[in-house]
């Protein structure tokens, strides 16, 4: 493994865990203690993280790292998400994807789906996420429609005033809603650049279907994306808390669980 993915590697653990100790290192990059102790030294003279006796834990630029550090964390029960969203695709849809790793394991399941009508009848996909739009340039069996703005580093999402400029003039049939936090009250983000995009997402879709593993049904995050109301669907992982289901139903949103 070269040092720059190795190192890669070191901080996505850090990011998704809060801490590392070197054993750890050890063990799960098969290096030596010395080599371990160095990574993490060079790690914290770049202020990614913060060293401990022993290891290393996050601190605040970790929270703020790029979306490629966050991809591991309930990976499993994203891919099942994924899986249950893209099933809900047909071709010639369009449909609408945010920015965050759980859109972007559905828009790599949407990309699998079999399309005999391709490139004729595509998939139309309506993101501002530019690592999902790249990834689906290439795909015979999508189109891609992309929004405008700036990119921010830690999701890759654009936001700002641009998206405002299409998506009130596009119809989408459903926008697949990558979330930070959920409640009774609704769906929310944790910048409000993005939240703001999320609701313009919303107002464009005829169907809006959240896809967030349990971690997210915790609470609220900063900014409300919109309210329960607007959501006509929860795609969640069969491990969540039976309480926090119900929550959910009982304030009239349908769950499904896989």
């Amino acid at each position: 493994m070269s040092r720059h993915k190795r190192l890669s590697t070191i901080l996505g653990i850090v990011v998704e865990e809060g801490s590392v100790h070197i054993d750890d290192i050890i063990k799960r990059l098969d290096v030596s203690a010395a080599t371990a102790r160095r990574d993490l030294d060079l790690l914290a003279q770049q202020q990614l993280i913060t060293r401990t006796r022993g290891g290393a834990c996050a601190n605040p630029i970790s929270s703020q790292l790029p979306l490629r550090y966050r991809t591991t964390r309930m990976g499993r029960q994203k891919a099942r998400i994924a899986r249950a969203a893209a099933q809900m695709v047909r071709p010639g849809d369009v449909i609408a994807l945010n920015g965050g790793t759980t859109t972007t394991e559905v828009a790599r399941e949407v990309a699998l789906l079999p399309n005999p009508t391709a490139p004729e009848d595509p998939v139309t996909v309506v993101t501002n996420a530019v690592n999902i739009a790249s990834e689906l340039t290439v795909r015979q069996t999508v189109r891609v429609v992309v929004t405008g703005g700036v990119t921010r580093a830690r999701s890759y999402e654009l936001t700002g005033p641009l998206a405002d400029l299409i998506l009130p003039r596009i119809s989408v049939g459903t926008v697949f809603l990558g979330v930070e936090g959920l409640d009774r009250t609704g769906a929310y983000a944790s910048h409000e650049g993005e939240a703001a995009v999320g609701a313009a997402f919303v107002r464009a879709a005829r169907r809006t279907v959240v896809v967030a593993d349990r971690t997210k049904l915790a609470g609220p995050a900063f900014a409300l994306i919109c309210e329960r109301a607007d959501i006509d669907l929860l795609i969640t992982d069969e491990d969540a808390r039976s309480s926090d289901v119900a929550a959910m139903r009982e304030a009239g949103i349908d769950v499904r669980l896989v």
